[in-house]
């Protein structure tokens, strides 16, 4: 099985939490980068990353923009002069003292209930949509990952603002109704992923802190300059620490080493910790994402067992979805965000080209 299970038009925006509140027209830019999980009662969750866009936010004089503040959502309006629109996804302020973008999109989360198989939709929970409720969401909820340690779920969000761009916590016992805990990374970090289990009784995360500057490594390292996967501990998932040793980082000499983040949170084998991650080969806007893995052992994670950077697990699959070819604003992108248990499988959750969502089962003797 390799298949498009949701796209922005599944997404029924009569029931946005927008509508109401914001008169403009709005559309779906993408439907895309879920969390994923499987619910008490066996059946499959896909919480998935709603992108929703003003259809016309460059105006004559002004650019309009989506956000969100005191419990509503509402239009910002900003002078069009010195902004760059080249980017569909953001647009770029001209000059100024920092690297200062507009979002063309605002994210809120949407609860899908699937077959256990991953085969089906059952259900689209309007009721229990996520959407910002502080002031350090304003401009929305993006990119969940979801772990469950001890039977309880654990949900990392990016949260974005003009106040900070961090990493928020969600709670649940039933992964339907969340609970949101607050800021645990306050730092550009776009990918935590809680391991789905304790190391030794510690819980452990892989994250991932983004920068502008970078120093040069030793002419005899093995790895780049760039984002890499670093490794958090915490004693109650709300407490982080980061630990001295590293994870992953852009190999020397491998195609993707522009940057790695981890994909979907790492899961218990009887080999160690398998982890999906993506790596980024340059390109045009903002590269190529592929999916590859890595083993780490089971009670040091900072021990990389083995690392397969140069056989992509996943790429973008175009073939799997060509009725979204003229909606598609990226390319050669697939964003690993979940994996579940099933059977002698993985069912492995991404989302595609920034726009769509991809399940993909994989045999687990691919990982042997």
């Amino acid at each position: 099985m390799d298949q498009i299970i949701f796209r922005p038009r599944d997404v029924d925006l009569s029931r946005s939490p927008l509508r109401g509140q914001v008169a403009d027209e709005t559309f779906v830019l993408g439907a895309f980068n879920p969390g994923f999980t499987r619910l008490p009662n066996g059946n499959l969750l896909l919480l998935v990353r709603v992108a929703e866009a003003l259809r016309n936010p460059v105006r004559d004089d002004h650019v309009a923009l989506l956000r969100w503040a005191n419990g509503r959502f509402q239009i910002d309006r900003h002078p069009k002069d010195n902004i760059d629109t080249s980017d569909p996804r953001e647009l770029r302020i001209k000059g100024g003292l920092h690297h200062t973008i507009i979002l063309t999109s605002i994210s809120w989360l949407l609860p899908i209930e699937i077959s256990p198989d991953g085969s089906r939709i059952i259900a689209q929970h309007y009721d229990r949509i996520i959407t910002p409720r502080a002031s350090y969401q304003e401009y929305g909820v993006e990119d969940p990952r979801i772990s469950r340690v001890d039977g309880r779920y654990l949900m990392t969000c990016c949260s974005v603002s003009a106040e900070r761009l961090c990493t928020s916590l969600y709670t649940s016992d039933n992964a339907l109704d969340w609970k949101l805990e607050g800021v645990v990374l306050d730092h550009q970090n776009k990918d935590m992923l809680i391991f789905e289990g304790r190391v030794r009784e510690k819980f452990m995360a892989l994250t991932r802190p983004a920068g502008e500057v970078y120093l040069i490594p030793p002419p005899d390292a093995d790895f780049l300059p760039g984002p890499a996967i670093h490794l958090a501990q915490s004693p109650d998932a709300l407490h982080w620490k980061p630990l001295d040793q590293g994870s992953i980082r852009p190999r020397k000499g491998a195609t993707s080493s522009m940057k790695v983040g981890g994909g979907a949170p790492p899961i218990l084998t009887p080999d160690g910790w398998l982890e999906l991650y993506h790596g980024v080969e340059p390109g045009k806007v903002v590269g190529k994402y592929r999916t590859f893995w890595a083993l780490l052992d089971r009670d040091d994670p900072s021990r990389i067992l083995r690392l397969e950077d140069e056989t992509p697990l996943l790429e973008a699959n175009p073939a799997l979805c060509p009725d979204l070819d003229g909606a598609r604003y990226v390319h050669n992108i697939v964003f690993t965000t979940g994996i579940v248990e099933d059977g002698d499988s993985y069912l492995v959750a991404s989302g595609e080209d920034d726009i769509a969502c991809r399940l993909t089962r994989i045999p687990k003797s691919r990982f042997g």
